[in-house]
């Protein structure tokens, strides 16, 4: 079976949507979704059922973790070691194109960790993706939509149905979002260390 389009208001999304994407998550399932960076897929981050097939999907080791999203810096609290400079470099940042790379506490399901027992956590500015998280009650594991063949990111929800639908539960139509990666940021020992440039500029910071 391939997963149905459904189009939403992406600032406003309706609630009939938000409750069939949390039924799709619950399956547990697969859903692509807009983020603020690129079409995202994500699922469940406490249903090993679900992030086993996440990976699948991905073609990507577990050595290799996936990020995951957050509501709010409260809810990052849960999952992370947050200092207090880590804390406001994040309130000046969030929400937005960064992933940013904090120790895990243990709330954090062994498989989606770094040996070195780190994570990658985003808050993006995406009203559905953060509604998304509100709704299901916990954070969504994320990655970008890509063509497991090719690698190609997938920025056309038609594009992502004809790729990864039969693997996939559901796709949130929010119209064009722009295909830019976010921002990998480390403040690990309260220092900032750009992982990755992305999308996501820290003011004063050299890009």
């Amino acid at each position: 079976m391939v997963a149905p389009i459904v189009s939403f208001d992406a600032e406003n999304p309706q609630p009939r949507h938000l409750a069939r994407a949390l039924s799709a998550l619950l399956e547990p399932g697969l859903v692509a979704y807009p983020t603020d960076t690129y079409y995202a897929v994500g699922c469940d981050l406490f249903s090993n059922k679900a992030v086993e097939r996440l990976y699948q999907l991905k073609g990507r080791e577990k050595k290799k973790p996936l990020s995951f999203l957050c509501a709010d810096l409260a809810d990052v609290a849960q999952y992370a070691h947050v200092s207090k400079f880590a804390y406001r470099v994040m309130k000046g940042l969030t929400p937005g194109p960064f992933t940013f790379v904090l120790e895990a506490t243990r709330m954090v399901p062994e498989m989606v960790m770094t040996r070195q027992k780190q994570v990658g956590i985003r808050v993006p500015d995406a009203p559905l993706a953060l509604a998304l998280v509100r709704e299901l009650g916990h954070p969504l594991l994320t990655t970008s939509a890509t063509d497991p063949a090719t690698g190609q990111v997938l920025v056309d929800p038609r594009d992502i149905k004809e790729v990864l639908g039969s693997r996939l539960s559901l796709i949130l139509d929010g119209g064009w979002v722009d295909n830019e990666p976010s921002t990998v940021v480390s403040l690990i020992g309260d220092a900032i260390e750009v992982l990755r440039q992305g999308k996501g500029i820290i003011p004063g910071f050299p890009a």
